[in-house]
């Protein structure tokens, strides 16, 4: 339980550093009031009435050029730019106390050495007769 809360904290706040760290646009286009494409990361897909306009506008006639109804929105998020490590912000001998403290905890959890037994592999020899019962000698 205790490994499965790690991990979910790890997970955690590796996202909440990458999120915090990336940036991205929304980009909308509007066509009068509605909303016709949203895109995140690319441009948003025209709705045709900007090309109808510019050929209207190429047009001779008066009545046919006017003002485009439709818009474009671009939302741009920042992510941060700048991660300030706090070991520079420690001195030699706080750092000489963290590095003890480091190697020290991390020792303390490295597993010893097995050690091989020569015999594992022989069986004990039979009992024939329990020499203690036969010399009647017991520990008191």
């Amino acid at each position: 339980m205790k490994a499965l809360f790690h991990k979910i904290i790890a997970i955690t706040l590796s996202c909440i550093v990458l999120f915090t760290t990336m940036s991205f646009t929304v980009d909308m286009h509007f066509c009068g009031d509605t909303l016709i494409d949203i895109a995140v990361f690319k441009e948003a897909k025209s709705c045709g009435m900007d090309m109808a306009m510019m050929a209207t506008e190429n047009s001779s006639s008066p009545e046919m050029k006017g003002k485009s109804c439709c818009h474009d929105e671009q939302i741009i998020v920042e992510g941060q730019d700048e991660l300030n490590s706090s070991m520079q912000k420690i001195d030699v001998e706080q750092q000489d106390i963290v590095i003890a403290f480091f190697t020290s905890y991390v020792n303390v959890f490295t597993s010893l050495e097995v050690t091989s037994i020569p015999f594992d592999g022989y069986p004990p020899p039979d009992i024939v007769t329990d020499i203690i019962i036969l010399h009647e000698q017991f520990l008191i």
